[in-house]
């Protein structure tokens, strides 16, 4: 689960997040729209302790986070699964090796790599690229290889951001529908995007910011045209 209570976090003297509350329970699924600036990637850096809320309280499968030294980040964020945009892949690097990162990271060696590597990467579909270099991928495949290192530690939290920025219409239904199997199976996904035609074709609950404020909590259908979650949104 993830909750926000009362969550502001300042750089200098701009508010970007005000008083945020809003809960996430276990095997949630939800979309995070907004403009350019309104907060999206800032929540996420709370969420992964790559940030510290300035004021109010951050829990994730509740664990308080400000009360967690720096040294307990690294168990947090094998908590967290994360997907990014640009993919942040090592060129250098083969596919599976990209994906077995983490558990490198996490201290585990052996079979058990092996193992869960290629579970993920059956996962996404991309079994048979695990010797390729990520190079040789197209932006879709390239995503998913992505999406397989984030969920390779089993997380039972699932975070994206802007994960189908890069991609055409078609492809960024399939990447979508791979976070909506990994929530079936029960892990909770909070997915930044600003492709509100994409979320119409799902309906889920809609977290709307403008300005670093939460102003609008619920399904898209049921939101005004003016709330964050129209077309007039982006970024």
């Amino acid at each position: 689960m993830i909750r926000f209570d009362h969550v502001a976090k300042r750089y200098g003297s701009q508010d970007a997040l005000q008083n945020l509350n809003f809960e996430l329970a276990s095997g949630d699924f939800a979309f995070l729209t907004g403009h350019s600036g309104a907060g999206k990637s800032t929540l996420l850096k709370l969420v992964m302790m790559i940030e510290r809320p300035t004021r109010g309280q951050v829990f994730v499968q509740n664990q308080n986070l400000n009360r967690l030294g720096n040294r307990h980040i690294p168990l947090i964020r094998r908590q967290v699964g994360v997907v990014f945009q640009n993919h942040q892949l090592l060129f250098d690097r083969s596919v599976f090796e990209n994906v077995a990162l983490p558990l490198y990271i996490a201290g585990m060696r052996g079979r058990e790599v092996g193992r869960r590597v290629r579970a993920s990467l059956d996962k996404v579909g991309l079994l048979a690229k695990e010797k390729s270099s990520p190079m040789t991928l197209s932006g879709g495949e390239q995503q998913r290889v992505g999406i397989a290192r984030a969920v390779v530690n089993k997380p039972p939290v699932l975070l994206a951001d802007e994960p189908t920025g890069n991609l055409d219409p078609e492809l960024s239904a399939e990447i979508m529908n791979l976070f909506f199997e990994f929530n079936q199976v029960g892990v909770t996904v909070l997915i930044a995007t600003h492709d509100i035609s994409l979320i119409r074709t799902m309906s889920m609950r809609v977290l709307g910011l403008a300005d670093g404020q939460l102003v609008y909590d619920g399904l898209l259908e049921d939101a005004p045209r003016s709330k964050p979650g129209s077309e007039q949104t982006d970024g």
